[in-house]
């Protein structure tokens, strides 16, 4: 079973049983597994990141109204089926973060946008891995708040990696 198999599994266990998992008693009842795209190594990259001059702060708002504070880190470009496209990661005080939304939005992965925690490798160089890009937790529960994807990260490649959208 590889580390990806592995993870999948524990989090789908972790969704269907913890108390803390975003379903509400209602969804986890009929709960057997997220949807994945299979495991596309052409997408987990280690890629170099343009350090911003001036790392401004950017306001993000939530699903809920609310707001949150990042600072714009960087961004780095890559190729994906045949085209180029660019991210900017985002940092605050828990560490990395790249929302994005790519360009099979509401038909096969959530329309709002999905989740990165880049890891950095040292220098300049991240480790980008597509098939870790999961869903925030108000794709499947309206009660949590979750920072909206930055327009800046709205790209038109399909990212076939990941979660796909959940049918609640």
């Amino acid at each position: 079973m590889s580390d990806l198999t592995q993870f999948r599994a524990s989090k789908d266990d972790f969704f269907g049983h913890h108390d803390h998992s975003p379903l509400n008693p209602q969804q986890k009842s009929s709960f057997n597994s997220l949807d994945y795209f299979p495991e596309n190594n052409d997408l987990r990259l280690t890629l170099a990141v343009e350090q911003f001059p001036e790392q401004e702060e950017i306001v993000v708002q939530t699903s809920t109204g609310d707001a949150q504070t990042y600072a714009r880190y960087g961004s780095f470009s890559f190729e994906v089926e045949g085209q180029t496209t660019t991210l900017t990661i985002l940092t605050n005080e828990y560490g990395y973060f790249l929302p994005f939304v790519d360009s099979l939005a509401n038909t096969e992965t959530y329309g709002a946008g999905r989740y990165l925690e880049p890891q950095s490798l040292g220098g300049d160089q991240f480790l980008v891995d597509f098939n870790l890009a999961y869903n925030p937790y108000c794709a499947y529960n309206d009660k949590w708040s979750c920072p909206l994807t930055p327009w800046e990260n709205r790209i038109k490649v399909p990212i076939r990696a990941g979660e796909k959208i959940f049918e609640k």
